[in-house]
């Protein structure tokens, strides 16, 4: 499928879809918390789009609002998609876990917990990966300030 077919068929399922006119290598689809999870995983499992493959996951601050953004690929149909969630209650960023869909997910997302604080819902083991325990806040968002070792933004 070509970035035109996957967009139409995105759209055909979630009409609340936001599809930005960027041209670029890859089709970007932004969505709600409440829309990710069900859209990646007809994404994953449909027999004409079969993303089968997570190969980026990271976190974006963009002051007004975070985002969780996945790269996606279908090994063997040959296609790639951006998905990217909007969040935007930086307060309790939440959103569902994708590592049901795709294990890669798994540590990607305990990345994107530990240094955005976005939780992931039924994630089976969420908790820090880089930071120590005891780390207070999130020191890749954009308000982070660290005292004790002067990193501002």
């Amino acid at each position: 499928m070509n970035n035109d077919q996957i967009k139409e068929k995105v759209l055909k399922w979630f009409p609340d879809a936001e599809i930005p006119a960027e041209a670029g290598q890859f089709l970007n689809v932004i969505v709600t918390p409440e829309i990710l999870h069900p859209l990646a995983e007809k994404l994953r499992y449909d027999k004409e789009t079969h993303f089968d493959y997570l190969f980026c996951l990271s976190g974006v601050d963009w002051v007004s609002n975070l985002m969780v953004v996945y790269h996606l690929t279908s090994t063997n149909l040959g296609h790639e998609i951006v998905l990217k969630v909007k969040i935007a209650d930086r307060e309790n960023p939440e959103v569902d876990t994708v590592c049901d869909l795709w294990k890669t997910a798994e540590f990607h997302e305990r990345e994107v917990y530990d240094l955005f604080g976005v939780k992931f819902k039924n994630h089976p083991d969420l908790r820090r990966i880089l930071l120590e325990d005891d780390w207070e806040g999130f020191p890749m968002r954009k308000d982070y300030t660290d005292e004790a070792n002067i990193v501002e933004l």
